[in-house]
């Protein structure tokens, strides 16, 4: 996994942390193109928005990749997607 990339050099989504071909598609599906548009965004409504548009209930690991790369791109030090596991089970109930 790529964590050590400096923020100024991600241009494409497959730069950021934690995005591959899959998640990188899933950007595009909510109209993200660039690591950029990401500032500001709501990782929450990003995942409720994704399974809307795709009518699929998507696993909730997708939105902790989108914590993780909103908060990389805001400032924060990049990260695993797993590490804010946590901080989403607290905001979004499990539909168990």
């Amino acid at each position: 996994m790529k964590l050590s990339i400096p923020r100024e050099s991600v241009v494409q989504l497959e730069d950021l942390p934690n995005v591959g071909k899959a998640a990188a598609s899933d950007l595009h599906i909510l109209g993200i193109t660039k690591p950029q548009q990401l500032i500001g965004k709501d990782p929450y409504q990003m995942y409720q928005d994704l399974c809307a548009l795709t009518a699929t209930r998507h696993d909730p690991c997708v939105c902790d990749v989108f914590i993780a790369i909103v908060d990389f791109m805001e400032g924060a030090p990049a990260a695993p997607w797993w590490h804010y596991t946590a901080q989403r089970k607290l905001r979004l109930p499990s539909k168990a």
